[in-house]
């Protein structure tokens, strides 16, 4: 059974979110998470001062459940008092706020987790407090009003995603002049006697009126997103991040439908040229998390945001989406589908087209068949390749093989499904790169076949042709490389990894300042970019002898590694430190760097670099080795010269 191991209870819930969280990073990301974590425990200790405890604190998000309403509402304060008086001292500019939410309701319990309904009710309501304030839901409101000596200020009646009735929202006043204070006038009461006194044409009209204010000056406004915060520029072309969808079947086990179903979307959008669209692993971070219109606009430098909720029972399905201009905090539409699931990749096309049009955007007749083309018609085979996908992308040798089982198992319910083609053959090529085959030779041969059989079934997958771009520089064609790269990109115009390949392959030809060019192109993209994003960008912007600029890259890349704990990207980072260094004159420095990486590999050498690089001019290799020759670092390893 879908449930079992489920258990539902009524809890009061509390969600906290610190304020301006993102610009604070960007002002001074150090202070800034150990300003997080001395809050995390600051606020812990008053949740359980109050009876409460802690379910989760991603991020600069902390959600707890309290059994009683009072003392949910009662630590709230308390938190919100201690806060207030720790920024005493603190400069204005560095100060952390945070809002909190509190609603009362229905959860679903599953190994001390909670999910459901009450929680996404409590982040929404949270979104509503203001910076150091506190709001409550109408649930909440009912069982404190007459036990604690608050004023309140109601919000009226707001819509939350994914729950059919309005939801009574309330900020509290909690200054002593406050008390029994209630700004805003209460739910107005049911009207059925004035309606009973209208003719049907009355009726009409008082209905369709009704609509109109409802939507216009009633429904949940969202606060807009700052143009002075966004963390990059607006693009000049519509921007959209599309965020993952929520799986509101309460079975862990269709989540894949939910993501797939995002994916999908994305992967359409992203074929758009007249379109800016952020990549599926920066909006993917949001997953699971009560995000904020406006803080992911803010985050990722969008205009619009998508957001929605899928729900299968059985053979039926129903989502919701809604677009939203977080500019101006308006909703451009809200749509919600039942259907039956052999309709599943008619919605994902449905969809996608809306937000087309909804932006006005222009298709040649070319980009709407490939747009509106899934791909496969089998359900379970791309149920298969979605899971595998997701497994793909973690980059662990044991998931590389489980996503290898999934990608075959596709393939063998649709011999034709040229995505699991694609994804298989991506599989045998990261055995060979990352150095987990017993033979990388045959590995890169079976990757090459596979690649051609996905090319030959459909060569409109941007995905395939950035594995033959990455295939052809570890052969040292390079025009061939950039060719297929730029192939990838003719199809996707948005995807970040066909951009970030062809940085890859510009740089191995010598086009440095090029690379470095599509490189932050491909950052652009995904603003919450992989790791080697970093570390290609060091490397392209070093050998392009934008020496000030690189040292400041390839120190973010050491500290990014330690943080991550991969070994592999923070030692790449002091290899190209004390490159940049050498090539400065500043050689003590670069051998601090030095010392770093031999405590690794203490057999570093110039013969390991020629193997490693493969550049097309000798002239660029050279360049590389001379500056760590300068540092020290021996032709062969000692182990080896020693022999």
């Amino acid at each position: 059974m879908a449930n079992e191991g489920f258990k539902r209870k009524l809890t009061a819930i509390l969600s906290a979110d610190a304020v301006g969280y993102s610009r604070l990073m960007r002002d001074d990301e150090a202070a800034t998470v150990r300003d997080i974590a001395a809050h995390r425990v600051l606020i812990t200790e008053i949740i359980q001062q109050h009876h409460g405890r802690v379910i989760d604190s991603p991020g600069d998000n902390i959600l707890a459940e309290f059994a009683s309403v009072v003392d949910a509402v009662n630590g709230a304060i308390k938190i919100q008092e201690e806060i207030k008086r720790s920024n005493t001292d603190t400069p204005k500019d560095r100060r952390m706020e945070f809002r909190i939410g509190i609603n009362l309701g229905d959860v679903i319990e599953e190994e001390k987790r909670i999910y459901g309904d009450g929680v996404n009710i409590a982040a929404r309501v949270e979104g509503l407090a203001s910076a150091g304030g506190i709001s409550i839901s109408g649930t909440v409101y009912e069982h404190i009003k007459d036990k604690l000596s608050l004023g309140y200020h109601y919000l009226g009646e707001q819509d939350v995603k994914n729950i059919p009735e309005p939801v009574r929202v309330y900020r509290l006043l909690t200054e002593p002049a406050d008390a029994g204070k209630m700004i805003g006038e209460k739910k107005p009461k049911a009207r059925k006697m004035r309606w009973a006194a209208f003719g049907s044409l009355a009726f009409v009209i008082l209905v369709a009126g009704s609509l109109v204010i409802w939507n216009y000056y009633f429904r949940v406004q969202i606060e807009p997103a700052s143009l002075e915060k966004l963390a990059f520029p607006l693009p000049e072309k519509p921007s959209i991040a599309v965020l993952p969808f929520d799986n509101m079947s309460g079975d862990p086990d269709q989540e894949y439908i939910a993501d797939g179903f995002t994916e999908n979307i994305i992967t359409g959008l992203s074929q758009i040229p007249e379109m800016f669209v952020i990549a599926r692993n920066s909006t993917f971070t949001y997953k699971g998390k009560p995000a904020k219109i406006q803080q992911v606009a803010e985050d990722l430098g969008v205009k619009y945001v998508l957001e929605g909720s899928l729900m299968r029972s059985g053979g039926q399905l129903r989502i919701t989406a809604q677009l939203i201009d977080a500019i101006s905090g308006h909703h451009l539409w809200t749509e919600r589908y039942d259907r039956n699931m052999k309709d599943f990749f008619d919605l994902i096309d449905e969809v996608t087209r809306k937000i087309v049009l909804s932006l006005q955007v222009e298709l040649t007749e070319g980009e709407r068949a490939r747009i509106w083309h899934s791909g496969t018609a089998s359900f379970e085979a791309w149920g298969h390749t979605v899971k595998g996908y997701n497994l793909f992308l973690h980059n662990a040798k044991e998931d590389n093989v489980r996503a290898r089982e999934l990608f075959a198992r596709a393939i063998k319910l649709d011999p034709k499904y040229s995505t699991a083609w694609t994804y298989l053959a991506w599989t045998h090529w990261h055995d060979a790169w990352l150095g987990w085959s017993e033979s990388p030779e045959e590995s890169i041969n079976k990757a090459i076949e596979l690649a051609n059989k996905a090319q030959n079934l459909d060569d409109t997958q941007a995905e395939v042709h950035s594995l033959l771009s990455s295939i052809y520089v570890n052969q040292k064609q390079y025009e061939k490389s950039i060719a297929e790269a730029e192939r990838g990109i003719a199809i996707s115009p948005n995807n970040s990894l066909c951009h970030a390949y062809l940085a890859w392959a510009m740089y191995n030809a010598g086009m440095f300042d090029k690379a470095v060019e599509v490189m932050k192109r491909a950052m652009r993209l995904s603003p919450y970019y992989p790791i080697w994003y970093l570390s290609n960008l060091g490397e392209a912007l070093t050998m392009a002898g934008h020496l000030k600029e690189a040292i400041l890259v390839n120190k973010k890349l050491v500290e990014r590694g330690q943080k991550e704990k991969n070994q592999t990207y923070e030692i790449a980072g002091h290899a190209w430190l004390a490159i940049g260094y050498s090539m400065l004159g500043r050689e003590d420095e670069g051998r601090s760097h030095v010392a770093e990486v031999l405590k690794v590999y203490p057999n570093w050498s110039l013969e390991f670099e020629r193997q490693v690089y493969s550049y097309k001019n000798s002239a660029d290799l050279d360049r590389h080795l001379d500056a760590l020759r300068k540092l020290g670092i021996p032709e062969q390893s000692p182990k080896k010269a020693s022999n």
